[in-house]
């Protein structure tokens, strides 16, 4: 259990590895990171656990690592689709 502000809250059941906002903009390249505090700022307070849910999905989807192993495999150049 830990303790956030004097206050004990249970550990966190997110299947996410990221828990914290700063988490979140730290595990996002710098231009996203721009992109994800003009977003945060401009969030409503009631619609901030669906932002903060899709960054941290976007940022742990795997998408970068991807196309960092194999960008190109498969794909045909040069024709017209």
């Amino acid at each position: 259990m830990t303790t956030v502000g004097g206050v004990p809250h249970p550990p966190s059941r997110s299947p996410y590895p990221l828990r914290t906002i700063r988490d979140i903009r730290e595990s996002l390249p710098e231009d996203q990171r721009r992109h994800f505090d003009a977003e945060l700022a401009d969030t409503e307070i009631e619609a901030l656990p669906q932002m903060l849910h899709r960054w941290v999905t976007l940022s742990n989807d795997g998408f970068e690592e991807f196309l960092l192993s194999a960008p190109f495999e498969g794909l045909e150049f040069g024709a017209r689709s």
